[in-house]
């Protein structure tokens, strides 16, 4: 006589239909989406690179690598890419550092740190655009608020940023850090609340010293964390555009604070080549994919 367990559950390695059929329904509206306002346009921007296009125009000329042979042996390729790999490694350490650093601070029972941890996180919902124009102000070598503090105290004038780039590229990566430092800070302090306070007081107990026990017992615990954000704020960062646009539109000296996700938008809008344009995305999103697949792979193995 069968047991119940055979009557209720199915054949070991099969599902039922329906299982199936509900599951097809309510992924099948998510896939419809990603299919036409994520996958599609990438594959077109694929297409498109292969052809020499301007956008004013409506015929395209079948080029092939015409347009990834130009850009790799362009002579401005070069001053790009290291503008995004500074911009992008400074915006990633400084927001993931500035962040940590807030967090272990307003995490403590501090008077008035709520006030503060609200204050903290607002600039992240800003507009780039804005805090561009307001920093435009801190940075003016003329009546800027960094020229007013250092002439009060003594130390001469500002740096002109707007006209040399390895300063403006500094200026650019400041004002990107302080808009999305609130984005670290808040998921920082989230995985400090969840913290093992038994860990905590083991270390306690063993008289381990603050930097012992953050090296030794949180480091570990904000690990997932950290692997996390590296991630979202590495993505992000690479995208960075309105700051860019508000603050020296890729300059000074041509092409000073350009970024590739800055020089798709130039070639394509500005110089009317979109099929270029299209080539620096696909490059772009070749090395976003490469990037994110590796720190994937290293957050499982982390994890194990």
């Amino acid at each position: 006589m069968p047991s119940v367990d055979e009557h209720v559950l199915p054949a070991t390695g099969r599902r039922p239909w329906r299982s199936y059929g509900l599951f097809l329904l309510l992924v099948a509206p998510n896939l419809i989406l990603l299919a036409v306002f994520t996958y599609r346009p990438l594959v077109e921007n694929v297409r498109m690179s292969f052809y020499d296009w301007n956008i004013a125009q409506s015929g395209a000329t079948f080029i092939g690598l015409d347009n990834y042979i130009e850009w790799f042996t362009h002579a401005d390729t070069r001053v790009i890419v290291s503008n995004t790999v500074i911009f992008t490694v400074a915006a990633v350490a400084g927001s993931m550092i500035a962040g940590l650093g807030l967090a272990l601070l307003l995490d403590r029972k501090l008077r008035g740190r709520n006030l503060v941890r609200s204050t903290a996180f607002a600039p992240f919902v800003l507009s780039g655009a804005a805090v561009g124009i307001a920093f435009q102000f801190v940075f003016d070598p003329s009546f800027g608020l960094i020229n007013d503090m250092m002439g009060r105290l003594g130390l001469g004038t500002a740096p002109d940023f707007y006209q040399q780039p390895h300063w403006a590229l500094f200026m650019i990566t400041v004002t990107y850090i302080w808009k999305n430092l609130g984005y670290t800070f808040v998921i920082y302090l989230a995985a400090l609340q969840g913290k093992r306070s038994d860990l905590d007081e083991a270390a306690a107990v063993d008289g381990a010293g603050w930097w012992t026990y953050f090296r030794k017992v949180l480091l570990p615990q904000l690990r997932p964390t950290t692997f996390f954000l590296s991630i979202t704020v590495l993505l992000n960062s690479l995208q960075v555009f309105d700051i860019i646009n508000v603050m020296t539109r890729g300059g000074p000296l041509g092409n000073g604070t350009t970024t590739m996700v800055y020089q798709v938008y130039e070639e394509s809008f500005v110089n009317f080549r979109a099929g270029y344009g299209a080539t620096v995305a696909t490059v772009m999103f070749v090395v976003l994919l490469v990037i994110t697949v590796v720190q994937v792979r290293m957050m499982d193995r982390g994890t194990r």
